[in-house]
Parts: structure tokens; C-alpha cells; sequence
């Protein structure tokens, strides 16, 4: 199934202060660094990649810190939760880790029969650790503090929030093959058979409230994974087809990419497995120095001196 979307790629989102998001995802999630390197439209400041031990494709989430931007606000048009997966033998261990590290977190509840756990980072993000019903395999980046059993494994799902479930349904399950697998109330749940884990996309309708802002501590856009640039741009071809405004391919350095704004308002972005995160650097010293994009790299002796140290 190589031709077809392979569940979510990476999600980034936006955050403060660098120094605070990376300690929250490296020291108290346990979270690996596994690139840090720079804004493509913004070289002043970072785009810190977070992961397993290779940045494998659905574990990664990744940031663009900015200290002194205004909060997001959450609303429609807009991804509002992470999910990652996690044993349903962890919760008790989170709650405790979370409390003695003074994190703001809500007790466990359930959706579709599966409980979840949401946490917000520093500067607001939600995000949901569920236990998953479905089984994950996924290997976990792991600590001293958080052992195998307790580590996140990588994306369950991403929730949008929508003020009309159809138009960005049209596009889970008629562009990407995506299905509608349940309901409960106004949540519904699209899950892709093309991969195990990072498959599912849950859509919150509330037609009733206004859109959000994007800003710190909200989602800026969800990538979906898929094999190389060859089936990337045969979904370009796709999606100029039904009228929407898409980029042109971009090269990530780690990934290639399109963009567009699906109907419902959130940034998509489709990206490639190739040619990874180690095209730069081994595995064994992922996101310990900074790299830098070919036309950026004459600044590096001014960036190493003005971005934030991180330790």
C-alpha cells in the first residue's frame, strides 16, 4: 500500500520560551531531541524536532519556539489534541510524574471505550495519552525515569476541531482513504488500514463556536506520511484537481512536502519518508548540534552565539 497515505507523518506546533518546551518534552515526557536545527522562513529561531531514536515517521512532533508571542486560543478550524500512545498500565505513573513536576493535567476519562489522560505542556498544548486498544510495538525512546513500560510510543491520533464534519471528511476518506469507523455524539473517528499506529484522525463538529487562533501552545499545521516524492506529488495532481490551493514541493531537508489548507480550515501537509533524519548527522548524536539548511549555514557562527542554549 505505498501509493496511499500511511497515517501521520509529524505534527508541529508553536511554542514559547525554546529553553521550557525543550525540557518539558526531553526531561518530563521523555522525549528524544532528534534534530534542532532552524525556522526555514524564520533562521532566528529554532525548529527543535522531538521522537523516538530515529525520528520514525508518526513519533515525531516538532516545535517553532518564539519567547514573547500571545497565547493561541483554541476554537474550530484547528487541531486541538495530540494523542500518543501509551500502556493502559501507565496511567498511575503519569499522574504521579505530573504532579511532582507541578504539571497541569486532567484526571483519566474515556472515548470509545478507551481511557486517556490529557496533559497541557507550558504554554497550553493539549495533549492526550491514551491507553490504546489497538496493538502498538512501537520501541519508546527511554530514560532513568521512564522506563519502557510507562514511555510514550508515539502518535494514537490528532483530534480537529470543525464547525462541519463533510468537506474535511471528503478529503479523509476520498483523497487520503481514510474511513469512518464510529461516533459518539459530535466526535467521529477516521482510521486509515494502511499502517498500525498513527492511523487515526478524530473530528470534534461544534457548529456553534467561532474558529481559533493559531499562536503559542496551539497546533500550526498536521503532516500525513507518505512513501517518496513520486506519490507525493500524484496526491499534488489530486488535490489541484478538486480546486484547492496547494504549494509546490518543497524540500525539507529531512522530508519532502506539499501544503494546503484543507476545506475545514486546518494546514495540511503530505510528507515524504525519505531521505530521514540521518542524512546529517548519525544516529547515535541526533539533536545535539545544531544544523543548519544549505542557505543558512554562513550565519551559523551568529545563531550558535544568539539561540538559545540548550542543556
Amino acid at each position: 500500500m505505498d501509493n496511499t497515505i500511511k497515517g501521520i507523518h509529524h505534527i508541529t506546533a508553536i511554542a514559547g520560551d525554546a529553553k521550557r518546551n525543550y525540557d518539558f518534552y526531553t526531561r518530563i515526557l521523555g522525549l528524544r531531541l532528534i534534530k534542532k536545527t532552524v525556522n526555514f522562513d524564520d533562521p532566528e529561531t529554532y525548529h527543535l524536532y522531538y521522537g523516538d531514536k530515529t525520528g520514525t515517521p508518526g513519533t515525531i512532533l516538532t516545535f517553532f519556539p518564539n519567547e514573547g508571542i500571545p497565547a493561541g486560543r483554541p476554537g474550530t478550524r484547528q487541531a486541538t489534541a495530540i494523542g500518543y500512545s501509551i500502556d493502559k498500565s501507565g496511567f498511575d505513573f503519569w499522574k504521579q510524574r505530573f504532579d511532582s513536576n507541578g504539571v497541569n493535567y486532567l484526571d483519566v476519562a474515556e472515548k470509545f471505550n478507551e481511557p486517556y489522560l490529557t496533559v497541557f505542556d507550558p504554554d497550553g498544548l493539549c495533549l492526550e495519552l491514551i491507553g490504546s486498544s489497538r496493538e502498538d510495538i512501537r520501541q519508546p525512546w527511554t530514560s532513568k525515569e521512564i522506563p519502557a513500560n510507562n514511555a510514550l510510543k508515539g502518535f494514537y491520533n490528532i483530534t480537529l476541531t470543525l464547525n462541519d464534519l463533510a468537506p474535511t471528511a471528503d478529503i479523509l476518506t476520498k483523497v487520503f482513504a481514510y474511513q469512518l469507523v464510529e461516533q459518539k455524539d459530535n466526535l467521529f473517528r477516521f482510521i486509515t488500514n494502511s499502517v498500525t499506529n498513527a492511523a487515526i484522525v478524530d473530528i470534534l463538529v461544534s457548529k456553534s463556536e467561532i474558529p481559533g487562533h493559531v499562536s503559542m501552545g496551539s497546533v500550526h499545521h498536521v503532516a500525513f506520511r507518505v512513501k517518496d516524492e513520486k506519490i507525493l506529488m500524484q496526491f499534488r495532481d489530486t488535490i489541484i484537481g478538486l480546486g484547492l490551493h496547494v504549494t509546490e514541493k518543497i524540500d525539507r531537508n529531512y522530508f519532502y512536502s506539499i501544503y494546503f489548507r484543507e476545506p475545514g480550515g486546518v494546514l495540511f501537509e503530505l510528507a515524504t519518508e525519505n531521505p530521514g533524519f540521518m542524512v546529517d548527522e548519525p544516529i547515535e548524536t541526533l539533536g545535539e548540534k545544531l544544523m543548519l539548511p544549505e542557505q543558512y549555514e554562513q550565519l551559523r557562527e551568529t545563531l550558535e552565539i544568539t539561540l538559545p542554549k540548550l542543556t
